[in-house]
């Protein structure tokens, strides 16, 4: 399953994140190429290490799920044109779950 995303330039800080396939969790690849549900733990790549990351993650499809580049800043923080939606997956719903009719 992949989705459209805007195309970030070679020298752009990327992230991979994708869902953990068994219990939906959004997930962030570290930069030892392990995942984390902590987003204080975000890799930045950048370049080739980028796509060697993103590569990296299609294999594991099965234990995650839709892994795509995200921008972030050199130190991890999430940045750019999807901003408003990364920082959403990062923190949870803007809805509190006991307040969902």
């Amino acid at each position: 399953m992949t989705s459209v995303r805007p195309k970030l330039k070679p020298d752009t800080h990327k992230a991979v994140t994708a869902w953990k396939t068994q219990t939906g969790q959004t997930v962030w690849m570290k930069a030892s190429g392990s995942w984390s549900t902590n987003p204080a733990e975000i890799g930045a790549f950048t370049g080739e290490a980028a796509e060697a990351a993103l590569s990296k993650a299609r294999t594991q499809e099965g234990e995650i799920t839709d892994p795509y580049f995200m921008e972030v800043t050199d130190k991890g923080r999430i940045t750019g044109r999807e901003t408003l939606r990364e920082t959403i997956r990062a923190n949870g719903p803007t809805v509190p779950y006991g307040e969902i009719i």
